[in-house]
């Protein structure tokens, strides 16, 4: 079998990304597929996760305008070029199963390269808001594309969702639930007696960070020895207007931002407790890692994955979305508390196990053997 994973790029840090890698990991650990990873925005970067040497490596080296639609007119010069260099890679490899895990031209061109194929289309990130302006949305043209990427969904075999919540977005009747597995399940668990909270992810608004900075404002007040370190990287004029908030609430000796690391599971190991900030979140996999390292998590109740990780008040605490006063205050209350810090750890540790790549891989691997 030939397995071809088809997204943007695998340099920048996100859960795409780490997902993707432990998914490849997995294959080329229990199966003798021939796996494949096609870019088209990778360029010389290596990998931001290890993959196995097994895993080949093509980059169509698309130079999109990223800071743009890739329906503005920069960009959509390049589209047939996108169309022959991809036809011409998958022509090459002459894959079984096509994987797409991305949203741009190649989700409708896979369709009519990859015919007769097992092409399946994960979604990665919540359709909430996309199906709040489509039913609100009168614009003719508008109303047309959504019809548009309907019919090219029902061209997959398969459309795989994060959670029950987003099945009620797609029209198509090829959809599934298939949620994010965790790969392994540390044998170290956080002491949570360190006054540190941590958060992580790319830098980038739909995060809501600038919520969790107010947040952090009351929780510095009333327990100023506690601070808050960020982890990640993303878009630079959004990192200057966080830092500046910082700045002008003077919380630079209580919030930090560490940028991007390798190793985000010891930094979790060293925090009492993970916060979400998020304004949506598909199924993030930093919640699975929280869990596993055994550190209660303090989560907007956004759309629409946090509620299917986080047991609220047994692991951790979902707080109304957008309610920067309650977050603050379920942080609070686990900075209070040390003894409810260390149950919810315990219990989030245990639960995760829900997740496990032994339960959740031979789905996909079902999947792939079925057209």
């Amino acid at each position: 079998m030939t397995i071809v994973y088809y997204t943007d790029q695998i340099h920048m840090h996100g859960g795409l990304e780490r997902v993707m890698a432990n998914k490849l990991n997995y294959l080329s650990e229990h199966t003798k597929a021939s796996l494949h990873v096609v870019t088209f925005q990778q360029e010389e970067n290596l990998p931001c996760y290890p993959l196995p040497d097994t895993v080949n490596l093509h980059d169509l080296e698309i130079p999109y305008n990223r800071a743009v639609s890739f329906l503005h007119p920069s960009n959509i010069k390049y589209a047939y070029t996108h169309y022959k260099r991809l036809k011409k890679v998958l022509k090459t490899i002459n894959p079984d199963v096509v994987v797409v895990c991305n949203y741009e031209y190649g989700f409708y061109f896979i369709p009519f390269l990859a015919k007769k194929k097992n092409i399946i289309k994960e979604y990665h990130s919540s359709r909430y808001f996309y199906n709040l302006k489509r039913q609100q949305n009168t614009n003719i043209i508008k109303k047309i594309l959504y019809k548009v990427t309907d019919y090219f969904e029902a061209k997959y075999n398969h459309i795989v969702v994060l959670t029950s919540d987003e099945l009620n977005y797609y029209k198509s009747e090829n959809k599934l639930v298939i949620p994010n597995a965790i790969t392994h399940f540390n044998s170290k668990t956080a002491n949570l007696t360190n006054k540190k909270a941590i958060s992580a992810g790319r830098i980038a608004p739909v995060k809501g960070f600038e919520n969790l900075i107010w947040a952090w404002q009351e929780v510095a007040k009333r327990q100023p020895d506690w601070v808050l370190e960020i982890y990640g990287d993303g878009e630079v004029d959004y990192i200057d207007k966080l830092k500046a908030q910082i700045s002008k609430l003077n919380l630079n000796n209580h919030v930090y931002f560490k940028g991007a690391t390798n190793n985000l599971e010891e930094k979790i190991l060293e925090s009492s407790i993970y916060v979400m900030s998020s304004h949506t979140e598909c199924f993030p996999m930093v919640l699975l890692e929280a869990q596993a390292c055994g550190v209660p998590i303090v989560s907007f109740d956004c759309p629409n994955g946090p509620r299917h990780i986080i047991n609220h008040e047994v692991d951790g605490l979902l707080v109304e979305k957008e309610n920067i006063q309650m977050l603050a205050e379920n942080t609070l209350k686990l900075i209070n508390n040390e003894k409810t810090r260390m149950i919810y750890g315990k219990q989030g540790k245990i639960n995760v196990q829900r997740f496990s790549e032994e339960k959740i891989m031979p789905i996909w691997l079902n999947i792939f053997k079925n057209n």
